[in-house]
């Protein structure tokens, strides 16, 4: 690399840098940027004289934000040396053990964050610094005020800096970015952006609303005695001092004297920081003992006796190569953007939804973009930042008028596009495997395989087609045997006769499933078809948006409704339970039930109840066996009850 181009890097490498840390707003992404300021340090490396004297390699942080007062530091705060292999761990480390012989280290967590400095005095909070400098930083004192694990007093009479980083828990961080949608603001790249951006927002009232955490993970300037810390002087005792001061306690702490001990901490804490709650992007190795700190020395930048091991990358930068459309089930047409295959967490992606065309002009999504894309443990990737300043050609998305698969006109069904085609062939395979699944009206053998023989041979357009079906259309299909067509006639007719409330169900009409169907069925009767939009806004449950749906399914597919009614001849069932515990309580299942979900469902839909899918902080109860499962954690949690499949028993 010639120097001219080391020094353009350098340029790039500022820019990224003040974005990134002063700005809160990343014009690239994390990977990007480790990639490019190790590509500098390399040429640093082997050309020492040539070192640009501004390079972020040779600073700590950046330069400091002129929004805030600058406060200086009363002990200088130190970046921390990046490694990102086990053979650049085993070069810090053997380079440390040459010199020391056999160390002791402390394994901590590396918070995606921003690393903040409490100077308290006669035990009262003074000051709250930022890194900046190193030497000097922003004086952030009002917003820290308003972190709630940050103490306003401590019992320590003295002066002494207590050293962490500020950050948002993830659970929070889609919160915020929620409400930033709904308000039109521009979404947080990640939570360590969302944390930096708001301890350094003007406003206190605004930053004491976002929820922010402070994790200490160290002493600056102190006077406490050998005695007092126990004749020991560790880090890993200076950890414990920090929590009976009131301070929240790390996550995750080991000790470890050898390579494989360290390893095995950093393997353990990456299988462990999906279900953590805050955001974790690498481990800090630090030497234990404290007294060897000044022996062992510092760089420019950072201490030699520590260095942060980091995690696989879990975002990206990629390109979106094309954006295509899909047809669900319901009709909804949903946009999803292809990508260069990249390598994330674990797995190649190269695809990703964008859910809908309000999502797509709202983040401004074009072809030929260049994003950043997150991925955490099992989350679905999402797009959460564009690179708008690479775009080189402005070439809007456009929305569809039209159903890209059958052309029938699409109709806004709130933030998506709806086709409304009963008969839309994209609809139709995934719609009769819904109409005849065990959930809806039970056709045994009806499953995709099944369906896609029918559709292929043209032998159902749709699910009244269903009824018209022959032993020997049937048999002439390659591998139907006698056995499996009457198996499958015998359960297609079987299907007639089923509860009102169970084909309305079926039909898959948008927000009309199985309590709102009941609803209608105990209200109507064999009348659903001839009540009016006033009816069903009268009825507790159906508001606006289940009464459109409705009447939008009904008034374009009349004709087919009225068929399937009449062949079915569905059958009223009892009406709802008015007394029952379930009775307008929101439940939500979890795992495999004896009895099938199906069974479970239909009973508490006729004792009043709302089944959802999701668990959320207005959820009533969760019935489930799976003790280990994520719904049974976070309903713990939230603090609902939970109930086994024998409790439930029990209440029946």
């Amino acid at each position: 690399m010639s120097n001219k181009v080391y020094l353009e890097k350098v340029r790039m490498l500022i820019l990224w840098a003040r974005f990134y840390y002063v700005a809160d707003s990343p014009i690239a992404s994390d990977e990007e940027y480790d990639k490019l300021y190790r590509i500098v340090k390399t040429y640093e490396d082997a050309n020492p004289t040539k070192i640009h004297p501004n390079s972020p390699t040779q600073k700590v942080g950046d330069v400091i934000s002129d929004k805030f007062d600058k406060k200086e530091h009363l002990t200088r705060m130190w970046s921390q040396q990046d490694i990102f292999t086990e053979d650049e761990l085993l070069t810090w480390l053997s380079g440390l053990t040459k010199l020391y012989g056999i160390l002791d280290f402390v394994c901590e967590p590396k918070f995606d964050g921003l690393s903040l400095n409490l100077i308290y005095d006669k035990g009262l909070l003074q000051s709250a610094i930022t890194r900046g400098d190193g030497t000097i930083g922003e004086d952030v004192t009002v917003n820290a005020r308003t972190i709630k694990s940050i103490p306003i007093a401590i019992p320590y009479k003295g002066l002494i800096e207590i050293r962490g980083e500020v950050v948002i828990h993830k659970d929070d961080f889609d919160k915020l970015n929620i409400e930033r949608e709904k308000n039109g603001e521009e979404l947080f790249a990640n939570p360590r952006n969302a944390a930096a951006g708001s301890i350094r927002i003007l406003d206190s009232s605004v930053a004491s609303k976002r929820k922010l955490t402070f994790y200490p993970w160290g002493l600056g300037n102190h006077d406490l005695t050998k005695q007092q810390q126990g004749g020991e002087e560790t880090l890993y005792w200076e950890a414990e001092y920090i929590n009976r001061l009131g301070f929240k306690g790390m996550p995750e702490l080991y000790q470890a004297n050898s390579l494989g001990a360290i390893v095995r901490a950093y393997k353990d804490m990456i299988k462990k920081r999906d279900g953590l709650k805050v955001g974790l992007d690498g481990m800090v190795i630090k030497v234990n003992d404290i007294a060897k700190h000044e022996v062992i020395g510092y760089t420019k930048k950072h201490p030699k006796w520590s260095c942060a091991y980091k995690f696989p990358a879990v975002e990206k930068t990629t390109t979106i190569l094309d954006i295509i459309t899909q047809v669900g089930r319901t009709g909804v047409i949903t946009p999803v953007a292809i990508l260069t295959d990249t390598l994330i967490d674990g797995s190649t992606v190269n695809r990703v939804t964008l859910h809908n065309f309000k999502e797509v002009a709202r983040k401004d999504l074009q072809v030929g973009d260049q994003i950043i894309l997150i991925k955490s443990g099992d989350i679905i990737p999402k797009i959460t930042k564009v690179f708008k300043d690479r775009r080189k050609v402005d070439n809007p998305t456009v929305p569809p008028v039209v159903c890209p698969n059958c052309e029938h006109d699409l109709i806004e069904d709130g933030s998506y596009l709806r086709c409304i085609n009963v008969n839309c062939s994209a609809r139709l395979k995934s719609s009769i495997v819904f109409y005849g699944s065990r959930e809806q009206l039970n056709i045994d053998g009806l499953g995709p395989a099944v369906v896609d023989d029918l559709v292929s041979n043209n032998l159902i357009n749709n699910v009244l087609d269903l009824y018209g079906l022959s032993y020997d259309d049937l048999m002439k299909l390659d591998g139907y045997k006698e056995t499996k067509v009457n198996n499958l006639l015998n359960a297609i007719e079987n299907s007639k006769g089923s509860e009102y409330y169970k084909l309305i169900a079926a039909l898959g009409i948008p927000t009309v499933g199985r309590t709102v169907s009941r609803k209608l069925q105990d209200a109507f009767g064999m009348h659903i078809l001839d009540a009016t939009r006033e009816d069903l806004l009268e009825i507790d449950g159906i508001g606006e948006e289940i009464t459109n749906n409705f009447f939008s399914f009904l008034e374009n597919n009349s004709e087919f409704l009225m068929n399937i009614v009449n062949i079915v001849a569905p059958v009223i069932s009892e009406k709802i339970v008015t007394d029952s515990i379930f009775n307008d309580k929101i439940v939500v299942l979890s795992g495999t039930m004896p009895s099938g979900k199906a069974a479970i469902q239909d009973k508490i839909a006729s004792l009043g109840g709302l089944m959802k899918g999701s668990l959320t902080k207005d959820t009533d109860y969760l019935i489930t066996n799976d003790t280990k499962g994520a719904k049974y954690k976070k309903a713990i949690k939230l603090e609902i009850p939970v109930l086994s499949y024998e409790d439930y028993l029990n209440i029946l």
